[in-house]
């Protein structure tokens, strides 16, 4: 039996959180979606039940993430040293390598099961990655990606000059997503000098705050990505 297809998707703002507990959230959520696959699996000729979709938008104090296949030599700070910069450091289970998390950065976990919307994960990447660069040309700032480098770029075609903007890291296991994206709006930029952003030696980061020269009003941001999202993936937002 087909499995009901269920574009609804729960929507919360969990303001500013603790990257610990946004990640047993998110595992939480993401165990709830596989226990109702399992279900449906074992329930042959039964109805099945439509499995749920959740969007979390969120922002984290000052915390570094290693991806599964990441170095942890791209940590340049040392450990014990991280405590007198106020950040912690998390080893995690989703793909890419090291990135910063931290106030003034929009993080973005879509926990979806994909087979309600398409089973395909470069599709997903891709969309994700459209998603901000649509939002981003909401305030002028023109966008795009670079062959072989996830994420969102400015200046793209300029090796000298091309600066990442939008981090991305996903897990999926049985079309169900966790973790996802982060845009830097207004975050503090040095914190990036005690990493290798996602393990790339020769490109800067950037927000939207150093390339609009001012301060941007998070929540403005917030609406604006949450629009394109909607779209770019036809989900119908609960609350």
């Amino acid at each position: 039996m087909n499995q009901v297809l269920n574009k609804q998707t729960k929507f919360t703002d969990l303001g500013l959180i603790d990257y610990q507990k946004a990640w047993d959230y998110q595992t939480e959520l993401f165990n709830s979606i596989l226990a109702t696959k399992a279900e449906n699996r074992n329930g042959l000729g039964q109805e099945q039940k439509p499995t749920d979709n959740y969007l979390i938008f969120c922002e984290h104090p000052h915390v570094y993430t290693l991806g599964k296949s990441g170095d942890e030599k791209n940590l340049v700070i040392q450990p014990k040293e991280l405590s007198s910069i106020g950040a912690s450091f998390y080893h995690i289970n989703r793909g890419g390598d090291i990135t910063y998390h931290g106030p003034g950065q929009l993080v973005v976990y879509p926990i979806i099961d994909l087979e309600n919307f398409f089973t395909d994960i470069h599709q997903y990447m891709r969309l994700l990655e459209e998603t901000v660069i649509q939002t981003l040309a909401e305030f002028k700032i023109q966008a795009g990606r670079i062959k072989g480098l996830t994420g969102v770029w400015l200046d793209t075609n300029d090796p000298h000059k091309a600066r990442k903007i939008c981090a991305l890291g996903v897990k999926t296991s049985r079309w169900i997503t966790m973790h996802g994206l982060a845009l830097n709006v207004n975050p503090d930029l040095s914190y990036f000098n005690h990493i290798v952003p996602c393990g790339i030696t020769d490109k800067a980061v950037t927000s939207m705050e150093k390339e609009l020269r001012t301060k941007q009003e998070m929540t403005n941001v917030k609406e604006i990505l949450k629009i394109k999202l909607i779209s770019l993936f036809q989900m119908k937002l609960t609350v």
